[in-house]
């Protein structure tokens, strides 16, 4: 089951997302040029190995390109590097569809810490299976299964597009996906599977992405949807009024009106915006702006109304004398 797409939208650009995904291309691009011994010898400076992270082995004086000491920053190093163009495609298109919208959830900087937080969480993960192991461990798997995690407690009722046995593709539920993908993580492991991949890399980071996300994410969204008929996507637009019995907002939407009338009632307490005592200066428009310096307009004067008075009288012989009645 391979995921094309999802039709989840998202309120920012990605930025960091897309940052992981062009260094993780250009990192494997700079090493596929190289010679085959020259890939092996970055491959041990720059992987995690578990011997070295637990303290029981180091690298030769002069090979390694961390100080002394500081070998455990190969833990980073490593999540960018990868063995192969399949490693590299599959890794970078989960986290093309997954990440953006946990990026979204949290803000860039968060998601980075978030990031990288898993990607340790999966490399200590899987060095504790044979802490004395020297076989390097590369790849951005620990680090996307956190993703995944995370995606999978934020957003199970996604529409995920799925390409289904490389012959049917149709839309399946988020968490039937990402469910899928870790029950098999577990299975593989279980059975032996290809000895060469690090199953528990990906489990652990995936554990570790569905306890890390409440610390994460953003306070106004929601975790795992209610089951509510109200969708938990789709275009809204603050402050717009739903038509029909059944309000349509979606569950984060819902907590940013709720927070915005709780300020606007505030203000009506307190008598401010709008809500402003008689005859001091207050901003009326309904927008409930509070401007303490702003001056009223002066109001126009009314015309005044031609006064009643006696009429002029017009002589008819104005030539006769005055007296002349």
């Amino acid at each position: 089951m391979l995921p094309i797409k999802d039709n989840n939208p998202t309120t920012i650009t990605p930025w960091v997302t897309y940052a992981i995904i062009a260094i993780n291309v250009v990192v494997f691009v700079g090493t596929v040029t190289l010679d085959p011994r020259a890939t092996v010898l970055m491959t041990l400076q720059y992987g995690a190995i578990p011997a070295v992270l637990f303290g029981h082995a180091e690298l030769p004086p002069g090979f390694s390109p961390f100080p002394a000491g500081f070998g455990f920053l190969s833990i980073f190093s490593a999540m960018f590097m990868h063995g192969g163009w399949m490693h590299l495609g599959g890794n970078m298109l989960y986290l093309w569809i997954f990440g953006n919208n946990v990026e979204d959830s949290m803000g860039h900087f968060r998601f980075l810490i978030f990031y990288l937080a898993c990607g340790v969480a999966a490399a200590l993960g899987h060095g504790l299976l044979d802490t004395q192991s020297e076989i390097p461990m590369i790849g951005a798997s620990g680090a996307l299964a956190g993703v995944l995690g995370a995606y999978f407690l934020l957003y199970p009722k996604a529409r995920v597009l799925v390409w289904f046995f490389w012959v049917f593709i149709f839309y399946v539920p988020a968490v039937v996906v990402l469910g899928f993908w870790f029950i098999s993580q577990v299975i593989n492991f279980g059975s032996g599977a290809d000895l060469g991949i690090a199953w528990v890399a990906h489990i652990a980071g995936f554990l570790a992405g569905l306890a890390l996300i409440p610390l994460f994410k953003h306070r106004n969204v929601p975790l795992w949807h209610d089951g509510s008929p109200a969708p938990a996507f789709g275009i809204y637009r603050p402050g717009r009024k739903t038509r029909g019995a059944t309000s349509n907002i979606p569950p984060w939407a819902a907590a940013y009106e709720a927070e915005r009338a709780a300020k606007r009632a505030n203000m009506r307490r307190e008598q401010r915006g709008p809500w402003g005592k008689e005859g001091e200066n207050r901003d009326t428009s309904p927008w409930g702006r509070y401007q303490p310096n702003a001056s009223p307009e002066p109001k126009p004067k009314p015309k005044s109304k031609p006064s009643v008075g006696v009429p002029k009288v017009v002589r008819l012989h104005p030539e006769r004398d005055d007296n002349d009645t």
